[in-house]
């Protein structure tokens, strides 16, 4: 988890996009480790992948509105399926004790954290 939390923020921090087929090749590593690993995640690990899902379901939904042609079909789907995991992840974050403040709270650190 914490290599995809590393490369997020390396995107994050990139003054262009990705292309493409590098950003599909994250949001594939992303949704196979949260397929095989989501139901072991601890706490960190659960504010971690909000934060990797949130991130790259805007980027897609974004990308999705300015795309044209088949492409838009894949950022619509990528952006469906990363909203699922990341209602998940609040819904887990919500079960542990923490509210819709104290999540917006974390999650604005989480975009200045070093790692």
């Amino acid at each position: 988890m914490q290599e995809l939390y590393k490369e997020i923020h390396t995107y994050l921090n990139m003054d262009e996009e990705i292309p493409f087929d590098q950003f599909d090749d994250f949001y594939k590593r992303v949704i196979d480790h949260f397929n095989d690993n989501a139901d072991k995640f601890d706490e960190e690990d659960v504010w971690r992948a909000l934060f990797i899902s949130e991130n790259v379901m805007s980027n897609a939904d974004g990308r999705a509105k300015e795309e044209k042609g088949s492409r838009t079909k894949k950022y619509k789907k990528m952006a469906q399926r990363l909203k699922l995991w990341a209602q998940n992840f609040a819904g887990r974050l919500a079960q542990m004790g923490y509210n819709d403040e104290q999540m917006n709270e974390r999650f604005e650190k989480m975009f200045d954290e070093e790692v």
